[in-house]
């Protein structure tokens, strides 16, 4: 292997643009071009307005209005303008539209399952994918609230707790520690943000509300691929917004020393180390931030 780290990039992205056919004229055998299935692909998953799939795919105006027209010609999707609001134009799958998206789907579950079957350590090779999906698509990372009981938050609760328990000396069970209930970290007590990469949940972070003249911050996470990105920061900075939008005017955390990493986090960002406020019997840390 090259020592060159531009080298390989370079080799990476060969081998990327070959195993997925970006190069192909009919991608994945049907007919058209990458750039034309991935704005079918961005239309199926529910992004219709014209701006927000510029955005997302990141393609100028005119080559996405060309990709537009030639799905406009294969009668695949209808171009229109917003039924609330004139100026904006959208974009809707129309029935073959719809069975092609599909096709797509089923081409495209086959493809990974291929990639996958090629590596003797399939989770190794997965873990490198999203390593690498983090660090390029860090600028696709969304922050948004969310009800803590739901699929995308309990996994990232659930991996919480499993990295507490392989980090901490003796463990950790979550029916010990004091879990907050979901609704002390829903409105109009607190809030739960969900970090978000392409649909997929890569951090999180609870404001619990309390009756006690201040708001905690819980289960701040950040999923292994996605740290050294500064999401963790991200994520307290919107905790903190979401404080004040609810008037709550002091926040309070604990944590364990196991944890240097979040400890230097407060540290680092203006919290101010206080006498242990609570029982439970995990953390060993406790901090204070007046907002």
């Amino acid at each position: 292997m090259s020592p060159d780290p531009i080298a390989r990039v370079r080799r990476f992205n060969r081998a990327v643009t070959s195993a997925v056919g970006a190069l192909d004229h009919s991608f994945l055998r049907r007919g058209r071009p990458l750039g034309a299935a991935r704005v079918l692909n961005a239309i199926g998953q529910g992004r219709r307005e014209i701006a927000e799939i510029r955005t997302y795919l990141d393609l100028d105006s005119g080559l996405l209005s060309r990709l537009l027209r030639s799905l406009e010609q294969e009668k695949l999707i209808v171009v229109g303008t917003a039924p609330d609001d004139a100026r904006r134009r959208v974009a809707r799958l129309t029935p073959a539209g719809e069975a092609e998206f599909r096709a797509y789907e089923r081409l495209s579950d086959r493809q990974a399952k291929g990639i996958l079957a090629r590596h003797a350590r399939p989770e190794r090779l997965l873990a490198a994918m999203d390593l690498i999906a983090a660090a390029l698509g860090q600028d696709r990372i969304e922050i948004e609230q969310t009800d803590p009981r739901g699929v995308l938050a309990k996994y990232c609760l659930g991996e919480y707790y499993a990295e507490l328990a392989r980090r901490f000396e003796r463990g950790f069970d979550v029916s010990l520690s004091r879990d907050p209930e979901a609704t002390a970290m829903m409105p109009p007590r607190g809030a739960f943000l969900l970090a978000k990469l392409d649909g997929a949940a890569i951090g999180c972070v609870g404001l619990k509300g309390t009756d006690g003249g201040y708001a905690e911050i819980k289960r701040l996470w950040v999923a292994p691929a996605a740290r050294g990105l500064g999401l963790a920061h991200r994520l307290m900075a919107a905790a903190e917004e979401e404080a004040r939008r609810l008037g709550i005017e002091t926040l309070r955390l604990d944590t364990n020393s196991a944890l240097p990493e979040a400890v230097a986090l407060y540290r680092g960002t203006g919290w101010t180390e206080v006498p242990r406020f609570n029982d439970d019997p995990y953390p060993d840390t406790f901090f204070e931030k007046r907002l």
